[in-house]
């Protein structure tokens, strides 16, 4: 049978360096007086310092006298009592290698009237900064090199997974009976998100015959099938609040000890309170202990216009009947000042 050649790229290694010049630096002062009559001194005359001394920082031993080849690059400046003290000369990076006496100058250093201004108290110093530049090396640096990921991580699909693993109905071992329909699902899943399902199904208040099938009441098989999903999946479906699925939905995850579920279906249900289903929500939102679903209920009945409406309707006459301790709080919220809007 005949094979493919496949081919493999070689593996990569990268490695780091560091470019590192050995420098040494230091400056001198050379301080001349009696310099107040400069005009006795005739043009092209100079002056000499004394030797620049220092320290030779890269020599492998105190005593050894070691001939060092190296570049130097040197600046010179006025400095006396004056606020910007001038350059007055500059030298870029020269090479000299220790052999013999050098000096450095310049012919042309400064003008005779530029000089003149420069010497205060009969005195004037110049300052000249050099810096040695030794040999340049290569060093092994032991810097990690980081390289640029390639790899892209997708998002979380877990819930789309255990959803279709819901849906294959595959390793299900429990069966729920529901209004006469069945729903197939895993006794572990839903006992990791309920505390009742695991108490029902592990627990001491274990159900079902040996078959595994638990028998529901007074949950409609629709409620059901929305309730199941979302313990698998933490999401809901598309949904119309003019069939009431949020109102079930709310009483089945207040049931189950579906905390999450339960605060879902409370937000959505404050966005749908109007005259027409005020009178059902708030008895709702009470008996389930929903405080901020029964604080937006007192909050629409505040207004003048939506409680006179509201009282009206015979949803209110019949939530006077059924509630009577309800309505007692809502007259008493209502006569708290600012109550009215």
């Amino acid at each position: 049978m005949p094979t493919a050649a496949r081919h493999l790229s070689p593996p990569r290694s990268d490695s780091n360096s560091n470019i590192v010049a050995g420098t040494a630096a230091g400056s001198h002062f050379s301080r001349s007086t009696g310099t107040r009559s400069p005009k006795g001194t005739p043009n092209g005359s100079f002056l000499i310092s004394s030797q620049f001394t220092g320290r030779r920082p890269l020599l492998a031993h105190q005593d050894e006298k070691v001939k060092v080849q190296a570049k130097s690059d040197f600046q010179i400046s006025y400095t006396g009592q004056v606020d910007e003290p001038p350059w007055l000369a500059t030298m870029k990076a020269d090479t000299f290698d220790g052999a013999g006496f050098r000096s450095f100058g310049y012919e042309k250093f400064v003008r005779r009237c530029d000089f003149e201004k420069l010497i205060r108290d009969d005195s004037f110093t110049i300052r000249c900064d050099i810096v040695v530049i030794n040999e340049i090396r290569a060093e092994e640096s032991t810097e990690i090199t980081t390289t640029t990921a390639i790899v892209t991580v997708p998002p979380s699909d877990l819930n789309q997974q255990l959803g279709d693993l819901l849906e294959s109905e595959k390793g299900a071992d429990v069966v729920f009976e529901v209004g006469g329909q069945t729903f197939a699902a895993h006794r572990c899943v839903l006992a990791a998100r309920s505390p009742v399902f695991k108490a029902e199904l592990y627990g001491l208040m274990k159900e079902g015959d040996t078959a595994g099938v638990v028998h529901i009441e007074d949950i409609e098989p629709r409620v059901f099938k929305v309730l199941l999903r979302f313990m698998y999946t933490d999401s809901l479906p598309e949904m119309e609040e003019k069939d009431g699925m949020c109102q079930h939905l709310l009483v089945a995850a207040d049931r189950y000890n579906l905390e999450r579920l339960k605060l879902i279906c409370e937000e959505k249900l404050c966005r749908h309170i109007s005259v027409g289903t005020v009178w059902n929500i708030l008895p709702l939102a009470d008996q389930h202990h929903c405080d901020g679903l029964k604080k937006a209920c007192f909050d629409f009945l505040g207004s003048l216009a939506n409680l006179s409406a509201v009282v009206a309707s015979d949803g209110f006459k019949h939530l006077c009947r059924s509630c009577p301790s309800l309505m007692e709080e809502l007259v008493v919220t209502l006569a708290l000042p600012g109550s009215h809007a």
